[in-house]
């Protein structure tokens, strides 16, 4: 009755979605207390009712019940248990539960940590939050239930897909839904926003450690998503294009400059319509990505649904959401007024520029995906739109958004004088530019190489001056760590997130530029040299595991007579789904990973081989550790827990006569 069980709480949650999407909304509009008080025990309830479907499919996939439809098609009986319990979100059934619970969990973190907002506002967020809730349990129950049953039960399960049978797959997908789903409460918050008509610094006060927690949680769910990759598919590479992998950027790159935007309404009030379309605007492309990895029209790896009828309701729904949501911005937004005004030349006008460079780049990455699939779907044919094209046209749109990255905190709130800010940026500029140059120069860099170590000096140089003149204004006389202390964490988490930002670019810059890939035929004794390393193919051997069999090698790398490390690739055989794997052997270096990957045996008794070189390669992955640690550390700032506790918050105005305009004041006031 496990199943039975699972499916009841599945029905039991969707009756509690129902009250809680539409009688609390119902309520803020009539000022009904009664029905207001119902959202949160409806919400909490939901969650635990989740909880129990979720642990329903556990307990199937634990106990090998193989008359579960999913469980059959995405377990065996000798898959490890790890992963038959990640098993229970590596297909689409399962990862749309996860999906639906994770929503309930937030929704209920809403309910807990928002007690002291106003109660019309807190029951059109939670109700707003239930009525997506709603539309995804009755996907669930009715094109994608977890637990169909098949009668007569299988005598065993086709197996987890191999690529997914790997400890990455048991991070990435809940961090990568932590992401998708926390930008809900950021698009409930602005519905519910414009619902009451309270556009103002209190709402972007409320709304930006939500938006924070969501951007972190995406960025290292793509982070550990892009490290799978390199070393489970055995390709090397970190980023590859591909349709499903840019279902999650865009969302990040929208997310990005919505975080931006937030600071700008919530110090001084402006941009109050732009924030909240953008707030509608990432989490339509985290539906977006939905649609795209759950209705059939995408083939990877990633990729779950195939059946048409998912795709179908998945488009409906996502229809509806943004068409009301969008119809309700243009009937509401222009009552709310531009906010306060700024000269061209402002950190306002500086972090708009952002925004729009992010949106761009949003733009040509949401092109590049959807057009071959619009020429599908119309019978014009099929195109393929790969690597070239993304790194042509959005590359050279980040140039300018690196530069304005580490420029606009030096720029004053409302109008900057020009000669003020060259002034404050002539010395991180010099600095930055002989970093890059010597470093260059040093490399023998081409000049992309070369602007790309001078836009990484520039960040992190920027950041780190601008927190020093900082530190050295704010109270004069005190030690170094009290100022630090006294400083807000969404400031230092602002620097820690742009330095990573400058650590991710010289990564990126020189892998592409210094990496090195050579394939060649070894024989047991045989050896080859890329990049001064000489690797050695001492012998193979046949290795088994619980569900598969494998062929390993051992390789000795050497480097000027010195051994530096053995490594051991392996070529695998998953019988149940007759695949062939490659698991690469990697050797990990501050400066460089040595890569290995094992091909087909040739006829002769040698070995194919793919060797390379990585320069670097770690400094992408740390630069996004750093990124996503930046918003966690913002996210945890005491002045979202104090607003917590004040209903009210408006902007300061700044006049001629405020301290935003004095001397060395826009070093000490906190920059988004």
């Amino acid at each position: 009755m496990i199943p039975e069980t699972g499916n009841y709480a599945l029905v039991l949650a969707l009756l509690l979605a129902l009250v809680q999407g539409v009688l609390p909304l119902f309520g803020a509009q009539r000022g009904n207390e009664r029905w207001m008080a119902l959202a949160q025990p409806a919400a909490r309830g939901q969650f635990l009712l989740l909880t129990l479907a979720f642990g329903c499919l556990l307990l199937s996939f634990w106990n090998h019940d193989f008359s579960v439809r999913y469980v059959a098609q995405n377990s065996n009986s000798l898959l490890p248990w790890q992963y038959r319990l990640t098993a229970s979100w590596g297909g689409h059934e399962g990862s749309l539960l996860l999906w639906c619970w994770m929503l309930a969990a937030w929704t209920c973190a809403v309910t807990l940590f928002s007690r002291q907002l106003p109660q019309d506002t807190r029951a059109r967020l939670i109700g707003v939050l239930g009525l997506l809730a709603a539309g995804f349990l009755l996907f669930l129950l009715l094109a994608s239930n977890p637990f169909a049953r098949l009668l007569p039960a299988a005598l065993e399960g086709r197996d987890l897909n191999p690529l997914l049978q790997d400890a990455g797959m048991i991070i990435h997908p809940p961090l990568l839904y932590m992401g998708y789903v926390g930008f809900a409460v950021t698009f409930a918050f602005a519905i519910a926003a414009l619902l009451g008509g309270r556009l103002d610094a209190a709402w972007a006060r409320w709304s930006r450690p939500w938006t924070l927690l969501a951007w972190s949680f995406l960025s290292l769910g793509i982070l550990m998503g892009s490290y799978w990759a390199y070393y489970e598919l055995g390709w090397g590479g970190w980023w590859f294009w591909d349709a499903v992998e840019n279902a999650s950027f865009m969302p990040w790159l929208a997310g990005t400059a919505l975080l931006h935007s937030l600071a700008v309404t919530e110090k001084r009030g402006s941009f109050k319509s732009w924030t909240v379309l953008l707030a509608i605007l990432t989490f339509s492309l985290s539906l977006l990505g939905t649609f795209l990895v759950r209705s059939g029209v995408l083939t990877s790896v990633h990729a779950f649904a195939t059946d048409p009828r998912r795709g179908a309701f998945i488009l409906a729904f996502l229809a509806l959401v943004i068409g009301a949501s969008l119809f309700l911005y243009a009937w509401r937004a222009p009552k709310v007024g531009g906010g306060g005004r700024f000269a061209l030349l402002s950190r306002e006008s500086l972090l708009l520029m952002n925004n729009v460079i992010l949106l761009a780049a949003c733009g040509t990455v949401l092109l590049g995906t959807l057009y071959p699939l619009f020429l599908d779907a119309l019978g014009l044919g099929k195109i393929s739109v790969g690597p070239p094209y993304f790194e042509t046209v959005f590359v050279p749109l980040m140039a300018p958004m690196l530069l304005l990255l580490a420029a606009a905190p030096f720029a004053q709130w409302k109008r900057a004088a020009l000669p003020d800010l060259l002034r404050r940026l002539r010395w991180p500029a010099a600095l930055a530019a002989g970093i890059g140059l010597g470093a260059g120069l040093a490399m023998a860099a081409s000049p992309l190489v070369l602007l790309g170590l001078a836009l990484a000096a520039w960040i992190i140089v920027g950041s780190g001056w601008q927190a020093w003149q900082r530190m050295r204004h704010a109270a004069p006389g005190t030690s170094l760590l009290r100022r630090i202390a006294r400083e807000p964490r969404s400031y230092w988490g602002m620097v820690l997130a742009h330095a990573g930002m400058g650590v991710f670019v010289i990564g990126v810059t020189l892998v592409k530029g210094y990496e090195e890939a050579r394939d060649v035929s070894l024989a047991p004794g045989g050896s080859a040299t890329v990049g001064g390393y000489q690797f050695t193919l001492s012998g193979v051997r046949e290795v088994g595991g619980p569900n598969y069999e494998a062929v390993r090698a051992s390789f000795e790398v050497q480097r000027d007579g010195r051994r530096i490390a053995t490594l051991y690739p392996e070529r695998r055989n998953y019988p149940v789904q007759q695949t062939i794997m490659t698991e690469a052997a990697i050797e990990h270096g501050l400066t460089r990973d040595l890569y290995l990957s094992l091909g087909e045996e040739t006829a002769d008794g040698r070995w194919l081989v793919r060797i390379q070189l990585k320069p670097f390669v770690l400094w992408i992955w740390a630069g996004g550790v750093l990124l996503a640690a930046g918003g966690l550390l913002a996210a945890s700032d005491r002045r979202y827990r104090l607003a917590r506790r004040n209903t009210v918050a408006a902007p300061v105005p700044a006049s001629s006569s405020s301290p935003a305009l004095m001397p060395g004041a826009a070093l000490r006031q906190e920059a988004p």
